[in-house]
């Protein structure tokens, strides 16, 4: 294995150890905030589903797309803990 081989290969190491971490949080650190996903960047399924994926919400902030955060931190940063429906 040559040095650009074991370079890339420890670089997709590192992305899939932190984009696992963020996928599937651990017991009760996170907590699904709705409200507050930019374009592409969900962590599920839409609740009214339109799409079935992480990152295909189609509009920032859209109410019916969530993404985990810190427990706690969700309403300060302007989203809410549960889909409301209007």
């Amino acid at each position: 294995m040559n040095n650009r081989h074991a370079l890339l290969v420890a670089a997709l190491a590192t992305v899939s150890i932190a984009d696992a971490g963020t996928a599937h949080p651990s017991g009760s650190e996170k907590q699904k905030c709705f409200g507050v996903a930019k374009a592409g960047q969900n962590s599920c399924s839409s609740v009214i589903g339109a799409h079935s994926c992480a990152g295909q919400s189609k509009k920032d902030m859209d109410p019916a797309e969530w993404k985990y955060v810190a427990k706690g931190t969700c309403e300060k940063i302007g989203g809410k803990s549960a889909f409301i429906k209007k």
